[in-house]
């Protein structure tokens, strides 16, 4: 019985969240506007599943964190808000970390999309009105080591 539940443990602990697409750890990006320089704690979704699941299913996202997703290659996207309860803002960013466009204030559960305007890298999305607070415009810089030349 002991022995079951520890193998339970164990799958529980490290295979679950890579079976369901977790995204990963929290680390630090930077974004410079105007007003200065603004540090979010973010996850990477980095894979299918990741930027698959994104932040669906999350009732809160605190201010300063959010989720960067790295779709490997410059490209159009467009995301929805689909099983996300949480209203967000939407960063679009080129691979060399500048802001091409922004979506601010999502609506919640919405399966309407929301394009990116031109070809990205990334997406980074954070809690809705974060991008007004702060003063963060398309041709701002965002500094994280993923980004070229970073």
């Amino acid at each position: 019985m002991r022995r079951s539940l520890f193998a339970f443990a164990l799958f529980a602990l490290f295979l679950v969240p890579r079976w369901i697409g977790a995204a990963s750890a929290m680390e630090t990006l930077e974004i410079a506007s105007k007003n200065g320089v603004h540090a979010f704690a973010v996850e990477l979704a980095v894979n299918d599943e990741q930027r698959a699941k994104g932040l669906m299913f999350r009732k809160e996202l605190p201010e300063g964190q959010g989720m960067l997703f790295d779709f490997q290659t410059e490209q159009p996207v467009s995301f929805w808000m689909k099983n996300t309860y949480v209203s967000l803002d939407m960063i679009f960013i080129q691979a060399d970390g500048r802001i091409l466009s922004i979506a601010e204030n999502t609506q919640p559960l919405s399966e309407r999309p929301v394009p990116s305007g031109g070809p990205v890298r990334f997406v980074l999305e954070v809690v809705a009105g974060t991008t007004r607070k702060l003063g963060i415009r398309p041709g701002d810089r965002v500094a994280h080591p993923i980004f070229t030349g970073k």
